[in-house]
């Protein structure tokens, strides 16, 4: 029997060990290590989801303690299972374990997805902030007007109680309270929600899966952090961000999803510079010369255009996506000045607590306000540090409304975000998504 560790970040390693470790009698993983997700560490992933041969559960570990864990449990396997990982940080994780004696491992996505009875449409990314969750809705819409039920699965966020949240379903905004999500959770959940759509997600997924199965015609495959997916797809999209071009060919498993891809959505062009989106456009051809080419704008607006007009603004942008997404800036700087604010508030110095320890942490965020809530105390925080920046309105670029979670004290401006098509009839290797979707994943 092999000792084995699976580095993760609350998410894609609980899925591959369900899919790959749980009942194997030749390996016996000795713990989980955990990083990206503030505060993951020090639980424990329960006995009643690991199954026979662990009644006391699987301790979630630091990943900063890897050495010491390898030589603690003998280990002979490391497993890597998190992702919007850079291949060069990926391989000084293989170094480590390797220098300590431990195997270094990477399970491919035909290994880990299960099957569905359903035909099943994945939305994938090469990085997180790709603007993946506005090609989701609109490929819903799609499947909508065909007279179609599309269910969504997405990709896990379980960062309470893992037993009570190993199948979860959302279909309202009392459905989140009650779950008593993240604001991380509720920025991937409540727009569909709004939509009409109901949001699987959990810890899981086969028995997700098979829920799902039994409410929609079709799933819908919401992956998030640009992981690959959970379930086997009849088609795979994948959205590529031209401003953080060549990332695609960079990042795992980003690389791995524009390989696999059968649509590539390259997103983001009304925002991108023409050579930027050659460079992208270009690694679609070298990777995925098979793969449908669409162009996409993604288009910005605001429910309150006069409140941001010569205002000073606070932006507060989607967290996941200023953090370990490596953006300065999102959704509400685009807004700021489509809108004419009249100047962007920097708020690094009213920052307190977490929000402060995140600035230091990720010190390429420009003029925003991430919007970090993965516990009490990051929404505490949070809402602190937005009470005490000195600006005439806070345009929220987060998906959801933070309003309605803690009481804000200034004017707030939500921004959202829509996928268009980008038609071309001089290029004719340009589909619509719509077109492509049909010609890939024949439906009424």
């Amino acid at each position: 029997m092999r000792n084995v560790v699976i580095m993760g970040a609350a998410g894609r390693d609980f899925h591959n060990f369900n899919m790959v470790f749980r009942n194997n009698a030749e390996h016996r993983v000795v713990a989980f290590t955990a990083a990206q997700i503030p505060d993951i560490e020090g639980r424990c992933y329960p006995a009643e989801l690991a199954g026979d041969g662990y009644p006391q559960g699987i301790p979630i570990l630091a990943e900063e303690r890897l050495p010491a864990i390898i030589r603690q449990y003998h280990v002979d396997t490391v497993v890597f299972s998190y992702s919007d990982i850079s291949h060069e940080t990926v391989m000084h994780r293989a170094s480590l374990a390797n220098v300590h004696g431990a195997d270094f491992m990477l399970l491919s996505p035909q290994h880990t997805m299960l099957a569905a009875t359903k035909p099943v449409v994945a939305v994938c990314a090469v990085r997180t902030g790709c603007g993946k969750s506005p090609v989701t809705r609109h490929v819903c819409d799609l499947l909508r007007r065909r007279g179609l039920r599309p269910v969504v699965i997405r990709h896990p966020m379980p960062y309470g109680d893992l037993a009570r949240q190993a199948v979860q379903r959302f279909a309202s905004v009392a459905d989140m309270d009650a779950a008593q999500c993240t604001v991380e959770e509720r920025e991937e959940y409540e727009l569909h929600v709004e939509q009409g759509l109901t949001v699987f997600a959990g810890v899981d997924y086969e028995r997700i899966l098979r829920a799902a199965e039994q409410e929609g015609d079709v799933i819908v495959w919401d992956g998030g952090n640009n992981d690959t997916p959970f379930i086997r797809p009849d088609v795979q999209i994948t959205v590529l961000d031209p401003l953080r071009a060549g990332h695609e060919q960079r990042y795992h498993p980003g690389e791995t999803n524009l390989r696999m891809a059968d649509i590539a959505v390259v997103n983001k062009v009304n925002s991108a510079t023409q050579a930027a989106i050659d460079e992208v456009r270009a690694s679609v051809r070298a990777l995925a010369p098979h793969a449908h080419l669409v162009l996409a704008r993604s288009v910005v607006s605001v429910d309150a255009p006069e409140a941001v007009r010569d205002s000073r603004v606070l932006l507060v942008e989607d967290g996941p996506t200023l953090t370990h997404g490596d953006m300065a800036f999102g959704a509400a700087l685009v807004a700021a000045q489509q809108y004419g604010a009249r100047t962007v508030v920097d708020p690094k110095s009213a920052a307190v607590g977490s929000i402060a320890a995140t600035y230091a942490r990720y010190p390429h965020i420009g003029q925003a306000l991430p919007a970090m809530g993965y516990s009490d105390r990051q929404l505490r925080d949070l809402q602190a540090t937005i009470q005490a920046v000195d600006c005439d309105a806070v345009l929220m670029g987060t998906p959801i409304r933070l309003d309605r979670l803690f009481a804000i004290d200034k004017p707030c401006v939500q921004v959202r975000y829509s996928h268009e098509d980008v038609v071309d009839s001089t290029d004719a290797s340009l589909r619509t998504l719509e077109w492509a979707l049909a010609d890939r994943l024949p439906l009424p």
